[in-house]
This record gives C-alpha cells, structure tokens and sequence, in this order.
C-alpha cells in the first residue's frame, strides 16, 4: 500500500502534463507553464515520498522517466514551438485553429527539445551513476528554462526582453542550448534531501535560499538565472 502513494503522485504528474500539453496546443502558454509548475512539485514530492518511506522500485523509476517525458519533454518543445511561430510573424496572437495556419519548417525545430529529453530520460534510466548527482540538466530544470519565456513576454512587459526572447535566432541558439544541457558531461548536484541535516544538505538549502531571493526579487526573470546559479554552483562544489 505504501508504494502505492508515490506511484499516485507521478501520476499526477502525468495528469499536469497533458493538461499543459492542451494548453500549450491551444496556445495558452501562461497556462501551460502553470501545469508544468504543478507537474514538477509532482515529480520532486514522489521521489521524496519514495525515499521517506523507502519503498523505491523499478516501477517508479520507469514511471516517473514517462512522466517526465510529457510534462518536462513533450511540453517544452511545443512552447518553443509556438514561440518560433510567434517569432515569425512578429506577435503574440497567433490563429493556431484559426485562419493563420500557414506556417513554414522553422517551428518545428522546437521539438529538438523534445528530442534531446527523451534521449536524455533514456540514459538516465540505464545509467547507475546518477544517484545522488546528475549528468546533464535534469529535464524538468530544462522545462522550467524553457517556459519561463512566454511568462517573462506576458508579465515583464519589457521591449528589449520582448525583442530578444521573440528573435528566431536566439530562439534556435537557446534550443540547441537546451540539447546540449540535457546530454552534457557536466555533473550536476541533485535536490534530493534523505535528511533534514543541513551539514549533509548545505549546498541544497544555499541553492534554494539564493534561488528564493531571486525569484522574489526578479520574478520570472530569475528562472534562467537560477538555471545557472545551478550549473555555476555544481561547477565550483564538484557534487562533494
């Protein structure tokens, strides 16, 4: 009965994920980064519910890559692709059921990001290193990057931000980014807390404290800076 709780807690997550995944079809990307918001605190309580009362399985190892895949995989490259779409016809409002279909390869290159996350999630299932550090951004810090961008366009309300984030160019170059985190080398802490103990967990509690500063100081501008506060941190610690 008890692995029975974080099973149903990804599952959740699984939930979120095709509601944003609707959203984000429909073009509702605030709503669509809310669900991937929602997803996400899914995903991070069942690998604690997991832990806490040590009932990890293979099952949830399996089930919790599926979840990921749609809420921090699939999810990601279709706002990218709306906003690639978004970035050639010089807008916001776009007729994605309507009149306005036309449209050229380009945005489809956004699924890129759907496709380094699937290779991502599928070396991290085989990979037995990957316990207490990752290998590569995490998916769902990728899909937190990645749909900050249309919640910065609508509650920033800053031109230059506006112009920058809606170039197809730096569309594309923050896409080939993306893949690239998600396969890198580069070793990165986990946030996985078996304890409360701060000596066991410092580096954690640092993290999110200056990651709370941030946010409450900069809003959503802060989440691409918390992204690489992140890598920065893992850098200098070497995950000791």
């Amino acid at each position: 009965m008890k692995q029975f709780i974080p099973n149903s807690l990804t599952l959740l997550n699984v939930f979120s994920g095709c509601v944003a995944t609707v959203f984000a079809v429909l073009n509702h990307l605030e709503l669509a980064a809310l669900f991937v918001f929602i997803g996400i605190f899914f995903d991070f309580l069942d690998g604690f519910a997991a832990r806490m009362l040590k009932v990890q399985s293979e099952l949830g190892v399996q089930l919790d890559s599926l979840a990921d895949m749609i809420t921090s995989g699939l999810v990601p490259g279709i706002v990218m692709f709306q906003l690639l779409n978004m970035a050639e016809r010089g807008g916001w409002n776009l007729g994605f059921f309507g009149h306005e279909t036309e449209m050229t390869a380009l945005p489809f290159l956004g699924f890129v990001i759907t496709l380094a996350s699937a290779y991502r999630l599928a070396k991290f299932n085989i990979d037995e290193n990957q316990v207490s550090s990752f290998q590569g951004l995490p998916t769902p810090a990728n899909a937190l990057l990645i749909l900050s961008l249309p919640l910065i366009l609508l509650y920033h309300n800053n031109e230059a931000l506006n112009e920058i984030i809606l170039n197809q160019w730096f569309l594309l170059g923050l896409t080939l980014l993306s893949a690239y985190l998600l396969n890198s080398p580069i070793k990165l802490f986990a946030l996985k807390f078996k304890n409360w103990s701060f000596r066991a967990n410092g580096v954690r509690y640092l993290f999110l404290i200056g990651s709370l500063v941030l946010l409450l100081t900069m809003k959503f501008l802060a989440i691409p800076l918390i992204v690489v506060l992140y890598i920065l941190i893992s850098l200098v610690t070497k995950n000791e």
